[in-house]
């Protein structure tokens, strides 16, 4: 994705700030958005397939799915 940037410089030189068109940066945060559900996914994937395999290593009673379901 290239993106026309315009860098705002101070008297010194020195870059202040960065400016793009308004869809280009409606774009990179749909990106970002995307990215951000994608990571979450993940992160509670590998949350919930720990818990699994403590859950098998368990001696405890086990539920089964159709006791957990029937509880919501």
């Amino acid at each position: 994705m290239k993106i026309a940037l315009q860098y705002v410089n101070d008297l010194n030189g020195k870059t202040q700030a960065v400016q793009m068109p308004v869809s280009e940066w409606e774009k990179v945060l749909s990106h970002i958005k995307k990215s951000d559900q994608v990571l979450k996914l993940k992160t509670d994937l590998k949350l919930a397939f720990s818990q699994a395999e403590t859950l098998r290593k368990s001696k405890g009673k086990k539920e089964s799915l159709t006791d957990f379901l029937n509880e919501l």
